[in-house]
């Protein structure tokens, strides 16, 4: 049998979750330090990418999703800092019928869509 624990800082655990709770009102509209400001985040890139492939040629590139999407900064193999997406058909093509789009990170705008390098 497990004997009773005798709890003498039993005020902290409300006293924790009141802090919690100050900091999160106090913290929720305040930017997030993981997300660099000056670039679009990655879930709009992927978004961007895939709206480009629709744009460029409907038929071709219906039914594709991104599937991966990486930063590379400035100097990476490129001379602008840019997102790389992935784009592949549903369902996966093991990189068959894949498209890489480079996006300026900056702005979203076209860099280059090219098939990957393997």
């Amino acid at each position: 049998m497990i004997a009773n624990v005798r709890r003498r800082y039993w005020v902290l655990y409300p006293l924790w979750i009141a802090i919690c709770a100050v900091l999160f009102v106090a913290l929720e509209h305040r930017p997030d330090p993981s997300r660099p400001s000056g670039r679009i985040l990655s879930n709009d890139a992927a978004v961007r990418a895939l709206a480009v492939l629709q744009k460029a040629d409907a038929d071709r590139y219906r039914g594709y999703e991104a599937v991966h999407v990486a930063y590379a900064g400035r100097g990476e193999g490129g001379a602008v800092a840019r997102w790389v997406v992935l784009c592949d058909r549903v369902p996966h093509t093991a990189l068959a019928e894949a498209m890489v789009v480079e996006l300026d990170a900056g702005d979203g705008a076209l860099l280059t869509i090219r098939k990957p390098v393997r």
